[in-house]
């Protein structure tokens, strides 16, 4: 746990992260049967983190030891998981791969956890078509056996076109946020307020009119 450097310091001597370490050194050595670990990292700085969960993850890989890791941290949940669970209130809202929870969440609670922030009702009209309640059609992928559905996409999906096609709605910029990489835009729609992530090889200015375009591969039924 990169700590051989204190070997000869006492318990008393060492930090509260560190005495964590020390705390995962000593239930692994003795090679257990199952590792139950309540946010184990939780003290430590963001770059010791970064290391330690590697390191845990080499080590569960190495001893095969199966390992329950509680965590409020998505990032370090989906890093370091074969499978995750998200409970909500002590029940679990869904079961599945890292993979599976981030690109088709199966309720709102899980979607808004793994970073959605879009949510529109819609209405089934047909196979693969939802309608919003003021008759804007949707085209969706991956259509679900209900009528009356919530549906939602990242703000990194949607995109700012110049053009009507499939799946495009009108909006106007309400307020402009930097983010470093890009600029994440609320926009007001006749659907509701959208929250949208784009680059920033074009910057658009509050009150400016937009078309958005949700890509139906993009839209998740919940």
């Amino acid at each position: 746990v990169d700590m051989s450097h204190l070997a000869k310091r006492y318990p008393k001597e060492l930090s509260g992260g560190q005495r964590q370490r020390v705390a995962i050194a000593r239930a692994l050595v003795i090679e257990p049967s199952l590792l139950l670990l309540d946010e184990p990292l939780s003290n430590l700085d963001a770059k010791l983190r970064l290391k330690m969960r590697v390191e845990i993850r080499k080590l569960q890989q190495k001893l095969g030891i199966t390992t329950l890791f509680v965590t409020h941290d998505q990032e370090e949940c989906f890093s370091i998981s074969d499978k995750v669970a998200v409970l909500n209130k002590g029940v679990i809202e869904q079961f599945d791969t890292p993979e599976n929870i981030y690109s088709n969440p199966a309720t709102e609670f899980v979607a808004r956890f793994v970073g959605f922030e879009n949510f529109i009702d819609l209405k089934k009209t047909s196979k693969n078509t939802y309608s919003s309640e003021n008759n804007i059609e949707f085209k969706v992928d991956r259509a679900k056996d209900k009528d009356i559905v919530k549906a939602t996409i990242r703000p990194d999906d949607i995109k700012i076109v110049n053009e009507d096609s499939e799946n495009t709605i009108d909006g106007t910029v309400e307020i402009r946020t930097f983010l470093g990489k890009a600029y994440q835009y609320d926009v007001k729609t006749s659907i509701g307020n959208l929250i949208v992530n784009s680059e920033n090889s074009v910057v658009y200015e509050k009150g400016n009119k937009v078309k958005l375009q949700l890509p139906s591969n993009k839209i998740v039924i919940l």
